[in-house]
C-alpha cells in the first residue's frame, strides 16, 4: 500500500513538474494541417522575395541620396533623379524576362526568355528544343514585369529624398496620395504575386537550383 502511494505521489509530482507536456499533445491530423499552413506561409514569403531584382533596388537606394542632393534638388539634379528612377524601373521590367539554368558542368548560365525558348546571353551553350520550351516567354512574364515596375514605383515614392525632390511643398491631397498609394500598390501586387508566382530565376533574383 505504501509502495502504491509512493508511485501515485511520484506520478502527480511529474505532472506538476511538467504540466505543459500534457497539453502539448496535438492530434496527428491537426499537426499535419498546422505544418501545411506553415509551409504555405513560408512559400508565399519566398515568392514575395522574387518580386524585385535586388541589384536594381540596391543601386537606386545607393544613388538616390547622391542624385537628389539629399532631397534639395535643382533642375539638373531633378533631371538626373528622373533618369535614375526611369533606368531602375526599366531594369526591373527587363530583368523579369531573364532566367537561368545549370549546364552539364554545373555552371549557371543566364539568358533572355523568347517566344522560341531561352536565348543564352554569352552563347556558351545551347539548350535542346524540348528543354528550351520550358523557358518560353509567357503572358504571366509580362504580368510580373508590370507588377515589378509598380512595386519599384512604390519604393521610389517611399524614398523621402525623391519625394522632396519632385514635391518640395506638397499639398494635403498630394501628401495623402504619396502616403497611401505606395501601400496600396504593395499590398495588391504582393497578393497577385502570391497567387501567380514566378518560376524564373533571372539576373538579380535567387539562383536556380536546377
Amino acid at each position: 500500500m505504501g509502495m502504491k502511494l509512493r508511485l501515485g505521489d511520484s506520478k502527480e509530482h511529474d505532472e506538476e513538474k511538467h504540466p505543459l507536456l500534457l497539453n502539448m499533445a496535438v492530434p496527428e491530423a491537426e499537426r499535419s494541417l498546422i505544418q501545411k499552413a506553415m509551409n504555405q506561409t513560408f512559400q508565399s514569403s519566398a515568392h514575395l522575395a522574387n518580386l524585385l531584382p535586388t541589384g536594381s533596388v540596391l543601386a537606386f537606394q545607393l544613388l538616390s541620396p547622391i542624385f537628389t542632393n539629399l532631397g534639395i534638388c535643382d533642375s539638373v539634379s531633378r533631371f538626373m533623379t528622373a533618369g535614375l528612377v526611369a533606368l531602375c524601373g526599366a531594369s526591373c521590367f527587363l530583368l523579369c524576362f531573364t532566367d537561368s539554368f545549370r549546364d552539364y558542368k554545373g555552371n549557371i548560365c543566364y539568358g533572355f526568355a523568347t517566344f522560341n525558348g531561352l536565348w543564352v546571353i554569352d552563347g556558351s551553350t545551347t539548350l535542346p528544343l524540348e528543354l528550351a520550351a520550358k523557358y518560353r516567354l509567357r503572358f504571366i512574364d509580362f504580368m510580373h514585369a508590370v507588377m515589378s515596375v509598380l512595386v519599384f514605383a512604390a519604393i521610389a515614392m517611399f524614398d523621402q529624398n525623391v519625394v522632396n525632390c519632385f514635391f518640395p511643398e506638397p499639398s494635403n491631397q498630394t501628401q495623402e496620395v504619396l502616403t497611401s498609394l505606395p501601400v496600396g500598390i504593395g499590398v495588391i501586387c504582393s497578393m497577385l504575386f502570391v497567387v501567380f508566382p514566378t518560376h524564373r530565376h533571372g539576373i538579380g533574383f535567387p539562383l536556380s537550383t536546377n
